[in-house]
């Protein structure tokens, strides 16, 4: 698949299918993913493909990336590219002057180069040509195949009888420029699937696993299954998703979440594939491996990237569906109206070889695909995966935001209150510390959390028990110590007592997430009105509010939010749902774009048309900027197009373009728009 147009004709070849209810192209990829019933079988797909001309293989569920769609084209480009210069060279001799038994001689030459290397670097474009042309179907190669194979046919003609004029040259350079269009637009492509391979390859091949006899051997990480245990030495990344068993260390967890500061992660605590552990040993029981890690998971997030149905590319798609045959008819009525005005077959044709080679539609089909796959990659790499190609062209729309409170606009955890850390001794902070070291309470874990990237050292305890509903009891230097639960308190508190001292009552409180007010007030700068939707109880929405300054709605249940999203598309509005929990999934599907943090739910997740990893909400804004400038760059790209189009036809209908000038013309403002799509490669700044 090379184009909008192959992505049409991919997904029409299923059309007719019994059994088949939908079909969707990733042209990154190069993958089409069918919706069926149990009954319809593997092959009578590929057999739906091939008679579309296609060649397809099912893909396995190792998520192993597609070959390279750069490669098999370097070495046509190479030998197109060479020939050009070389036939160039004898062409600018003709051209100034040589004429004779040297111009004969020179065109010979120029035949004896330009021929073997117009069949070898043509052979791209003659073998989807020729796919399509033997199953009755047409597609933009056979337009380009037959201007091609009919200016190199008149130029053999032309040299053979001794005529002025031959295109080799035209013809090589209409090759090359089609070729570097072709590799620019896959190399493109395959950076946006090296996302996926660089991700896949973060986690470990295989791991030391502890067996139940405490025999130790090293196990691939394919072969890793829930239950077994894993021994991680520092220094090694995690082969697989899994919870610290035994031992603690600080592990690098940048490559999930963005955030370079080591955390430390103590027994019971979820590590991910492809973190990388700093400090100590640790044993982790596998909770998840392979295709089901968060890595992975991650990966096929970033692969789904495509293009879907958008408005600007169905547009692309029924202009590539109707080029081939108006193509030819432009072609045949130059060629008739000129026979017919009195001038000479020869000529006749060589004006409509021109119109064959001039309108090839590259660029529009390029216009929307390039375009998303730039701005795509760009996201990823700010943290923001796009899920949804069409997702841009409905973010950029955007003029309102519904935000949930708890995950979203806060960070969705308790942390301890800075004032409450900062009133504590050095000591206090110690005990506080190892207490929490020992306990798998989300209040101990944030606690021990915070005292750690503060820099406390934990204090040596003894006699160390958990009595469920109480807290951590045990013993520092001859006193007793305890992290409890305090006898009274306002909000969310644990109580530390050490011995005969003062009980320090330290508070917890969910925060907003780093960066928020700066996020609302970038939203507001991009026209965007946002408010909090939110099933929380009015109390905690209206401290949130408060705090943002943004009129909410509390207590919404998952029917609310959706009344809340249809009223505001029904009064004329483009609303942005950013949520996390399993309540937002229906507001997410329903709003006309959304997002979702990466510590959402599961269903946040699959119904977010885009989700954000690290805890900025930044992302919000960013994505919002992102899909405007490429929104501005697809439009730009169509007039681009259409403009080149509109001009170039009618001049060389009326003879005014020579093959070699139509060669140049046509490649050229493909470049363009790739060269325009580029500029979205910093679109997430």
């Amino acid at each position: 698949m090379h184009c909008a147009g192959c992505m049409a004709k991919v997904e029409r070849a299923f059309g007719g299918l019994p059994g088949v209810h939908a079909a969707r192209v990733n042209l990154t990829a190069r993958q089409v993913r069918v919706e069926h019933d149990p009954a319809v079988r593997e092959p009578a797909l590929v057999a739906a493909l091939a008679e579309a001309g296609f060649a397809s293989q099912p893909r396995g569920e190792e998520l192993a990336p597609p070959p390279s769609a750069v490669k098999p084209l370097l070495a046509p480009l190479a030998v197109a590219g060479f020939a050009c210069m070389n036939v160039m060279l004898l062409s600018v001799s003709i051209w100034s002057g040589a004429d004779g038994s040297t111009k004969h001689l020179f065109h010979w030459l120029s035949a004896m180069i330009g021929v073997p290397a117009i069949v070898y670097a043509g052979m791209p474009f003659f073998t989807s040509a020729w796919a399509a042309l033997r199953h009755w179907r047409t597609n933009m190669d056979v337009p380009i195949s037959i201007g091609v194979v009919t200016a190199t046919g008149l130029s053999l003609y032309e040299t053979a009888m001794g005529g002025q004029h031959a295109w080799f040259d035209g013809t090589l350079m209409l090759l090359l420029f089609l070729l570097a269009g072709r590799v620019l637009d896959a190399m493109m492509r395959d950076r946006a699937r090296a996302g996926v391979d660089a991700l896949l390859r973060q986690a470990a091949p295989g791991a030391m696993v502890v067996g139940r006899t405490g025999a130790i051997e090293w196990v691939a990480a394919r072969d890793l299954v829930p239950g077994m245990v894993m021994r991680v030495a520092a220094g090694e990344r995690l082969a697989a998703d899994g919870t610290i068993a035994t031992g603690q260390s600080k592990f690098d967890q940048s490559l999930l979440t963005g955030e370079s500061a080591p955390v430390m992660m103590r027994p019971g605590d979820p590590v991910h594939a492809g973190t990388l552990n700093l400090d100590a040993p640790v044993d982790v029981t596998v909770t998840a491996a392979g295709a089901d890690t968060s890595l992975a998971e991650i990966a096929r997030l970033m692969e789904s990237a495509g293009q879907v149905r958008s408005r600007y590319v169905r547009i692309a798609d029924r202009a590539s569906r109707l080029y081939a045959p108006a193509v030819h008819t432009l072609a045949a009525v130059t060629l008739s109206g000129w026979l017919i005005a009195g001038l000479g077959l020869h000529q006749s044709l060589v004006i409509a070889i021109a119109v064959l080679i001039i309108t090839c539609p590259c660029a529009l089909g390029l216009a929307v695909p390039v375009a998303q796959v730039v701005a795509s990659g760009a996201l990823m790499r700010a943290g923001i995966m796009v899920k949804d190609g069409a997702a841009l062209e409905r973010l950029a729309s955007i003029d309102r935001a519904l935000l949930d409170k708890t995950g979203t606009l806060t960070l969705g955890r308790p942390l301890p209150d800075p004032a409450s850390l900062a009133a504590l001794g050095a000591e206090e902070a110690a005990v506080a510390l190892a207490l929490a070291s020992h306990s798998r309470h989300p209040l101990s874990r944030a606690l021990a959390e915070a005292l750690g990237a503060a820099g406390y050292e934990a204090a040596v305890l003894t006699d160390v028990t958990e009595e469920p509903g109480r807290g951590v009891l045990a013993t520092w230097q001859g006193q007793a110590v305890a992290l409890r639960r305090p006898d009274s308190a306002s909000g969310i508190a644990t109580a530390l007592v050490i011995g005969d001292r003062p009980v320090r009552l330290i508070a917890f409180a969910d925060r907003l997430r780093p960066d928020a007010e700066q996020a609302l007030a970038e939203l507001k700068a991009l026209g965007i009105e946002a408010t909090i939707l939110s099933g929380d109880n009015a109390g905690a929405v209206a401290e949130v509010s408060r705090a943002t300054g943004l009129t909410a709605q509390a207590g919404a249940s998952p029917v609310d939010k959706q009344a809340a999203i249809a009223r505001l598309q029904a009064a004329g509005h483009k609303v942005l749902m950013a949520g996390d929990g399993l309540n937002d999934g229906p507001a997410l599907a329903a709003a006309n774009a959304s997002i979702a943090p990466g510590s959402a739910s599961d269903a946040g997740r699959q119904a977010a048309d885009l989700v954000f990893l690290g805890d900025s909400l930044l992302a919000l804004p960013r994505g919002v900027r992102a899909a405007r400038r490429t929104m501005a760059v697809v439009k730009q790209n169509f007039v681009l197009a259409i403009g080149y189009n509109a001009l170039a036809v009618p001049l060389a209908m009326a003879g005014y373009v020579t093959p070699l000038i139509a060669a140049i013309a046509m490649s050229t403002s493909s470049l363009i728009v790739i060269a325009n799509s580029l500029r979205l490669y910093g679109a997430a700044r």
